[in-house]
């Protein structure tokens, strides 16, 4: 059995008053359909975490407050997709058989090419 390295905690911690303190919040002013109150009032979120690098934007609501839920649904969900750890690929053995086919289609390759040079008769 190959030797694992042993688990590790995820890189970014998900709870929501972890992301509260660490991610900075910016209101921003959006277009599109919504109307007036869309179009004079900052209802975008612009949240920002600085550990990962993600930004993430939400806007399609009218309120701030269901704009804040989605960005912050939207940042658990890319932060879940990066801590997920991939297992290491255990490599095989490449068996006899295989390798043998492979040189014997080498060497037959080999021989086919060889027949086409000119033979040169000084």
């Amino acid at each position: 059995m190959p030797n694992r390295e042993p688990t590790k905690a995820p890189p970014y911690k998900i709870d929501r008053e972890h992301l509260k303190r660490v991610c900075s919040v910016e209101f921003v002013r959006t277009s599109g359909p919504g109307g007036q109150h869309k179009n004079r009032r900052e209802t975008g979120v612009r949240l920002f975490h600085p550990p990962s690098g993600v930004e993430v934007v939400a806007s399609e609501r009218r309120e701030r407050p269901r704009n804040l839920e989605l960005a912050y649904e939207r940042l658990v969900e890319i932060l879940t997709r990066r801590n997920r750890v991939r297992r290491q690929r255990i490599t095989t053995r490449i068996p006899k058989s295989q390798k043998r086919r492979r040189l014997e289609s080498k060497r037959r390759q080999s021989t086919r090419k060889a027949n086409r040079r000119v033979v040169d008769d000084s």
